[in-house]
């Protein structure tokens, strides 16, 4: 599973971003063993940010994405594309994405 991570660095121990559109980066982790790509937000100053970044993100082919805070349309987007979203995350990068596998290993239990 890929896992778009909205970023303020462009690495593991940067914080998550708490605005989807103009954050700098979003880093691309692999669910399994936390590689990534760094990619550097080219909309993060454009108007329409979010639904702009949402589009790319899509067009990445990501399964899920983790955020701070997200806007209706580019959660929309990001939806009705089949990707799972996690908003209102704090902390790092690598520990939004830890927190993220408990719980979709949590889920699996119970599904």
């Amino acid at each position: 599973m890929k896992v778009g991570v909205l970023s303020d660095g462009d690495d593991l121990s940067s914080e998550v971003s708490e605005d989807f559109g103009h954050a700098p980066y979003f880093l691309i982790v692999d669910y399994d063993t936390l590689d990534y790509e760094v990619v550097e937000n080219e909309f993060m100053d454009a108007e329409g940010a979010g639904m702009k970044v949402a589009n790319a993100i899509v067009g990445i082919g990501v399964d899920a994405v983790i955020t701070g805070g997200i806007g209706s349309h580019g959660y929309d987007i990001l939806t009705k594309a089949g990707i799972k979203v996690s908003f209102d995350e704090e902390g790092t990068v690598e520990e939004c994405m830890n927190a993220f596998k408990r719980r979709v290993e949590r889920d699996r239990k119970f599904a």
